[in-house]
């Protein structure tokens, strides 16, 4: 089983920012733990991915359906908040805040599970996962989410800043492992199935660094008040 979700995000409810009432500091609440759990399950998705263990991908899987619980908990938190309260300002901010970012968080979640069953599907297929090194891409994507979470916990600009500038590496290391995939397929065609599932994962990788990138810019516009386009 999983350690308990506040092992990673590391924060209880009494340190989190002021909201305009008990109801917001549940949706933070609720938000963190939502994050955690996603957050445990991308990496024991790579766990279970270096791997090949079909036990702990398994875990990943049946692990999907409290994160789409407390996705759907907090959006009728969010929803209610905002028909009976009517919030404006920086307290409408943290309310629209967490419908966004939760879509993030409850995608990264999928991802894992993604990446899970090609771990199960390249274990069937007698194959391997380590002729690349996933796992260095990962790490950077899943720093990345952690650092966006923190960013909101604690109204950071600079973590944001840092979460953003993180994704030039993840884009670069995607495209040189992408590159090396696709010259292991041409050099091993019996392998082709399995290089396949390691490009679809490494595409899932990178997705998690683009989901970290759309909170931070979230936390930005928390605090700023000012949605920023991407370039």
């Amino acid at each position: 089983m999983f350690p308990s979700p506040g092992t990673l995000i590391f924060l209880e409810l009494e340190d989190l920012p002021p909201g305009f009432g008990e109801a917001t500091r549940e949706i933070e609440h609720d938000l963190l733990e939502m994050a955690s759990r996603a957050e445990l399950m991308f990496m024991r998705a790579m766990d279970a991915l270096s791997k090949l263990d079909q036990g702990m991908a398994h875990e990943v899987m049946a692990a999907d359906d409290k994160v789409d619980a407390i996705d759907l908990r907090i959006e009728s938190r969010c929803l209610e908040l905002l028909s009976a309260s009517h919030p404006e300002g920086s307290d409408l901010r943290v309310v629209g805040a967490a419908l966004k970012m939760i879509t993030d968080i409850e995608r990264v979640g999928d991802l894992a599970v993604d990446i899970a069953r090609a771990a199960i599907r390249i274990e069937k297929e007698l194959g391997a996962s380590d002729v690349v090194d996933l796992p260095r891409v990962a790490e950077i994507s899943r720093s990345m989410f952690h650092q966006s979470i923190e960013a909101y916990v604690r109204q950071d600009a600079a973590i944001v800043e840092e979460v953003i500038t993180n994704e030039e590496e993840v884009d670069r290391l995607f495209l040189e492992t992408r590159d090396q995939i696709h010259d292991l397929m041409r050099r091993h065609s019996d392998d082709v199935v399995t290089l396949s599932l390691l490009l679809i994962a490494l595409h899932d990788i990178e997705r998690v660094a683009d989901h970290a990138v759309n909170i931070a810019e979230r936390v930005m516009f928390m605090i700023t008040g000012e949605l920023q386009p991407r370039g």
